[in-house]
């Protein structure tokens, strides 16, 4: 995949869980003592202008607006105070989620595992300030998630110190780093936008999957 001036073709797509007090308060969670870890697969990938199977069956399909981290160089067991050195650039991502598998499963994997369902971009611009940016998601124009990456409750840092301490970080891995308030469901035609300050607008349309 090709995203702006870069090649990307990440070995792991690392996410976190209930990162924003709002959205953890919203889905009915505790605030978290460290950062929740889950994958996603490399195979859930799609581009900005790219479409979103939605599978049929299931009464919610969650849009999760997201500020990816790129990875530049490997990480292992990286400080706090190193981290950001480590990062080629930041990104839009769309977490989507079958609501009721996760809560079914009480693990992520299928949930959010779906193809199609990372659907990251436009670009990845590197030198950005990650500790306040504006993030929205808006579906067929309708604002849904408005808030600041100030508002995470693990910031960038922290993350890529947290994850690299557990697990080495290749070059062309991603952190996907939570979502705020406001996730809600997406219908077959509808048309999702995530857009963070400084990056652009990522833009899929959701279709029916096969």
């Amino acid at each position: 995949m090709r995203l702006g001036d870069f090649d990307f073709a990440p070995s792991k797509i690392v996410c976190i869980g209930q990162n924003y007090r709002l959205h953890a308060q919203e889905m009915g969670k505790g605030i978290p003592s460290e950062p929740l870890l889950f994958f996603k697969p490399p195979s859930a990938l799609v581009g900005d202008g790219g479409v979103i199977e939605r599978p049929g069956g299931y009464a919610r399909v969650d849009h999760e607006a997201e500020l990816g981290v790129v990875i530049g160089k490997r990480a292992r067991r990286v400080t706090r105070a190193q981290a950001l050195d480590f990062v080629l650039g930041y990104t839009c991502v769309n977490d989507v989620t079958v609501r009721e598998l996760q809560q079914k499963d009480g693990q992520w994997s299928r949930a959010k595992g779906f193809d199609t369902f990372c659907p990251v971009g436009p670009r990845i611009v590197p030198g950005l300030d990650p500790s306040d940016l504006a993030i929205r998601c808006r579906v067929n124009g309708v604002t849904k998630q408005d808030s600041r990456t100030s508002d995470l409750i693990f910031d960038v840092p922290t993350l890529v110190e947290f994850i690299s301490a557990h697990m080495t970080l290749e070059p062309g891995d991603l952190i996907s780093t939570g979502t705020p308030a406001g996730v809600g469901n997406l219908n077959v035609g509808d048309e999702v936008e995530v857009e963070i300050e400084g990056v652009g607008v990522l833009t899929n349309r959701v279709v029916a999957r096969q």
